[in-house]
């Protein structure tokens, strides 16, 4: 059965809001204050919905205001950029928690989450087919190849709770995995998957360039309002670089505030982004949005329990050891 999907949510637009999120970022280099040990940061994130609140802040000069030129590089997924931020290529990265986490486990890297991104809301996260295709429910994807961003991440964790809760084994799906987003609407077309793991501004625009249909949304049951995304740094660079993480962090929740009271902020910097992330006019009006946590507190203030969820449901799907979320917190939780 094939769901319908929920386009966001009413949001309030405030005056400064329009203003901070119109148009690109100011042109120019940022003045840093004394206090910034490092004005000029590489930033790897996921251009996907879930990282709104980051482009908010980069479109509409904030990180500049707070004397920083952040020199944005898009990321396939978290999984795809830790190597490179543990070697100090990256500064600061933003993607999915679960790949995150598996790095501090193994230990790839030694993070901390400083902030957290996105909450999950209706409609921002799906399975998706072709209106003609021989899958037109869940029981239908056994066998299937199901095209996803990164191995056993948010996206796998997403869809293997709700096949579970729908009496299947996600062991019965052939999941496809490293396949850019915006590859798949055009993998799906062809013929050579039949399904897609997306989250917006992709499922809109697979929607309306491919004539992608939503099969099921994954915001329902265990993983409902589920935290996807959030910002990392190495604990070393932390140490090293306090006055730049605050300035990062204090640009950062100003964007997440805009991008969780204005629709029309998202929309812009969805709008703003490098091709072939960037989408039009008409697909941003259809997205439908996560919600973007900001607190006010200070670096590194984030919901613990919140992050314990997707340790759990980790646990749960992906058989991952016991596991505590306060190490990789700074104010430990």
């Amino acid at each position: 059965m094939r769901f319908r999907r929920v386009r966001g949510r009413a949001l309030l637009v405030t005056a400064t809001a329009l203003a901070l999120a119109a148009g690109c970022s100011s042109a120019g280099r940022a003045a840093a204050p004394p206090s910034i040990e490092k004005p000029d940061l590489n930033v790897a994130v996921v251009p996907a919905l879930d990282s709104a609140g980051f482009f908010a802040a980069l479109y509409g000069g904030l990180f500049k205001a707070e004397g920083l030129n952040v020199h944005f590089t898009p990321a396939t997924s978290s999984e795809t950029v830790i190597a490179d931020q543990a070697k100090g290529i990256y500064d600061i990265t933003g993607g999915n928690y679960v790949s995150y986490i598996q790095a501090q486990q193994d230990g790839e890297a030694n993070l901390y989450i400083f902030a957290e991104g996105s909450v999950m809301e209706p409609g921002s996260q799906g399975i998706y087919t072709m209106p003609d295709s021989k899958v037109t429910d869940l029981a239908d994807l056994k066998g299937k190849t199901v095209a996803i961003n990164a191995p056993k991440n948010i996206l796998y964790l997403l869809a293997a709770s709700v096949l579970a809760e729908h009496g299947l084994s996600p062991g019965s799906v052939k999941f496809a995995s490293n396949v850019p987003f915006p590859l798949m609407p055009a993998e799906l077309k062809s013929g050579a998957i039949s399904a897609a793991l997306l989250p917006e501004p992709f499922a809109s625009g697979a929607e309306m360039g491919q004539g992608a249909v939503p099969l099921i949304d994954l915001d329902q049951g265990a993983t409902t309002s589920f935290p996807i995304a959030g910002y990392v740094v190495t604990k070393q660079w932390a140490r090293e670089h306090p006055h730049t993480l605050a300035a990062f962090y204090k640009a950062l929740e100003e964007g997440q505030q805009i991008a969780d009271s204005s629709r029309v902020a998202v929309e812009n910097a969805m709008m703003d982004l490098p091709k072939p992330f960037g989408v039009s006019r008409q697909t941003a009006a259809v997205l439908a949005l996560d919600s973007y946590p900001f607190t006010g507190g200070p670096v590194g203030t984030v919901d613990k329990v919140r992050l314990d969820r997707v340790v759990n449901v980790m646990q749960q799907f992906i058989g991952f050891p016991s596991f505590s979320i306060s190490s990789m917190l700074m104010n430990g939780g």
